[in-house]
This record gives C-alpha cells, structure tokens and sequence, in this order.
C-alpha cells in the first residue's frame, strides 16, 4: 500500500531539483534519516547506490537503496533492498511559473518476521506524518504557499 504525501513550494522546478538532488543534504531535513553513506563513487544519478541509518522511534535499519530512475528535473526514484524492500520516488510537478508540486511515495515492504502487511497498513499513518513534516522542513529552505 502506497504512503503519498506532497508539498506545493514558491520556487521553480529547477530551483526544487537542484535542492533535492544533493542527496547527501537529505539528512538535514529528513529526521528519520540519521545518516547517508555512498556505496559508489557517483553521488547522484542513476545506479547510484546509498545506505541510509534510518531511526522511526525506538526502531534503526540501514535501508539500502540504488537510484532507478533520474529525471531532471523531473523524477528520481530507488528501490529499497534489505530488511524493508520496496520503491520510493520524488516527483516535481510545475503548478505555476514559481511554484512547483513536490510529491514523495513510497511502497515498502514489511518482511514476514515483522508482521508483514498487517505491519505495514499499521505504520502507513505514521511514516506519512513523518515524511510530511520532512517535505515541510525541506520546503522551509524555500518560500511556502
């Protein structure tokens, strides 16, 4: 089951990617993301592959994820691998000439030994509230509307 939140920023779609595809500055307004380790030597761009210390509550995993897709200034997305598998993307959609519609989903997948799907549909309120408030951190960096 999918989690979609979005943000509507006054910035230009340029001016949105070029913020949100400095991967490593993640970590200064996702706080479930402690930290950003690069596993290539490329830190952007499609195949480009990071572990990322992630803390929900009491809860830590290094959630490993390969760059799928890189569309400037258009899409980016991964494929989580490890404990939690699954897909995430940002999409930067062009509401008006300075404002611009920054969408995050995500599908992840709960293993079996965590309760699976039921798990899963359990933390789909919180990891959306959770994100929101990550969209809204990054959305500070710019006007909001």
């Amino acid at each position: 089951m999918p989690v979609r939140v979005s943000i509507d920023i006054a910035a230009s779609r340029q001016e949105v990617w070029d913020e949100v595809s400095v991967i490593e500055s993640h970590t200064e307004w996702m706080t479930d993301a402690e930290r950003i380790d690069f596993m290539t030597d490329e830190r952007s761009g499609l195949g480009t592959e990071i572990a990322v210390l992630t803390k929900v509550g009491p809860f830590k995993t290094t959630d490993h994820m390969t760059f799928t897709e890189w569309q400037p200034p258009a899409t980016m997305a991964v494929e989580h691998r490890g404990i939690f598998t699954g897909f995430g993307r940002f999409s930067l959609d062009v509401v008006d000439h300075d404002l611009t519609r920054l969408s995050w989903e995500e599908v992840i997948r709960f293993p079996w030994y965590l309760g699976g799907p039921i798990s899963a549909l359990i933390a789909r309120p919180i990891l959306s509230r959770i994100w929101r408030r990550n969209l809204e951190r990054f959305a500070s960096r710019f006007s909001v509307r």
